[in-house]
């Protein structure tokens, strides 16, 4: 059986206010159904004491196929590092695991996005990897769109 390379994200954003703001907004997860229109709900299942592990349920919206996308993912946050590692563990992606980092830049921040993953729609098949592809891009860039406005509204 070939391998095929797993599908990657990558993305990177400049934000106009400092890393520990924009790395706040990133870390209160459980508030992104406020300001980003295709996550439905986020539940915050389990968090270690100090807050660093938690175990996040995600609800999003996929409009063009009119599908409803859920998992579970374990969230691994950084504080000095200010970076996010993260890793379904349950859910409707074959694969899914990822890295955020949050980097002081100038006057500002960059937030750094990688995202790999693997999600095979079984009533649409394999034909659709490239629209698949669009989505997660588009998702990635809508959802670090969604923090800079956010971080810049809130200077």
């Amino acid at each position: 059986m070939e391998s095929h390379p797993l599908p990657v994200v990558e993305n990177s954003i400049f934000i106009a206010a400092p890393p520990e703001t924009v790395y706040a907004i990133a870390r209160d997860v459980e508030r992104f159904p406020d300001f980003m229109p295709d996550v439905q709900r986020i539940t915050v299942l389990e968090a270690s004491e100090d807050g660093r592990r938690q175990v996040v349920e995600w609800v999003g919206r996929i409009p063009s196929f009119k599908l409803t996308v859920k998992w579970t993912e374990e969230d691994v946050w950084d504080d000095e590092e200010r970076s996010c590692r993260f890793t379904q563990v349950k859910g409707d992606f074959n694969e899914y695991w990822g890295t955020w980092f949050f980097k002081a830049e100038g006057e500002g921040t960059r937030f750094e996005s990688s995202v790999h993953y693997v999600l095979e729609i079984p009533t649409i098949g394999p034909l659709i990897r490239g629209v698949v592809r669009k989505i997660m891009t588009d998702n990635v860039a809508r959802l670090q769109e969604a923090i800079r406005q956010r971080a810049e509204s809130s200077r």
